[in-house]
C-alpha cells in the first residue's frame, strides 16, 4: 500500500481536480458576465458554463488514454462513463431543471391566486443540467487540462 499522498503525484488525480476545479472557478467570470453581477454560488452549484461533470470527466478519460493508452481497457470504460455522464447533463438532468422551472411557475401562480396557502419551502433548482454548448467546452476543457497536465509532469 502506497503513501496517501501520492494521490497528488498522479497526473490523472491532477487532472480531475484541475478540471472539477477550474470549470467551477471559470463559471464565476462568465456567470458575471451574463448577468452583471458576482454570484458566489456559482462555486457549488450544479449547471452553468462551462460544465464541471464535463470537464472532470473528460480530464480523468484524457489523462487514462495518455497515461495507459488509447486501447486500455480502463481508458475505454472511462469513455464510456464519460459519454453516460455528458449525456445525463445535456439531457436528463436538463430536463429536470426545464420542468422544475414550470412547477415552480405553477406554484407562483396558484400562489397568486389564493388557490393555494404559499409553501413554506425553497422552489425547485431550475439549473441543473447542461446545453451542448456549456458540455462541449467543459470536455474540451478537460481535454486540455489533461494535456497540460500530462506534458508538465513528463
Amino acid at each position: 500500500m502506497g503513501n496517501p499522498l501520492d494521490f497528488f503525484k498522479s497526473p490523472i488525480a491532477i487532472s480531475a481536480m484541475l478540471g472539477w476545479i477550474l470549470a467551477q472557478l471559470i463559471k464565476l467570470p462568465v456567470g458575471f458576465l451574463r448577468t452583471k453581477k458576482w454570484d458566489l454560488a456559482l462555486l457549488i452549484n450544479a449547471g452553468g458554463m462551462p460544465s464541471s461533470h464535463s470537464a472532470l470527466m473528460s480530464a480523468v478519460t484524457t489523462a487514462l488514454g495518455l497515461s495507459l493508452g488509447w486501447d486500455s481497457p480502463l481508458f475505454i470504460l472511462s469513455l464510456s462513463v464519460t459519454g453516460i455522464v455528458i449525456y445525463d447533463a445535456t439531457g436528463v438532468r436538463r430536463q429536470a431543471g426545464f420542468h422544475a422551472e414550470r412547477i415552480n411557475q405553477i406554484i407562483r401562480a396558484f400562489v397568486s391566486e389564493h388557490k393555494i396557502d404559499e409553501p413554506q419551502r425553497v422552489e425547485l433548482l431550475e439549473i441543473i443540467g447542461h446545453s451542448p454548448t456549456e458540455a462541449g467546452v467543459g470536455a474540451l476543457l478537460g481535454i486540455v487540462i489533461a494535456i497540460v497536465v500530462w506534458l508538465a509532469m513528463a
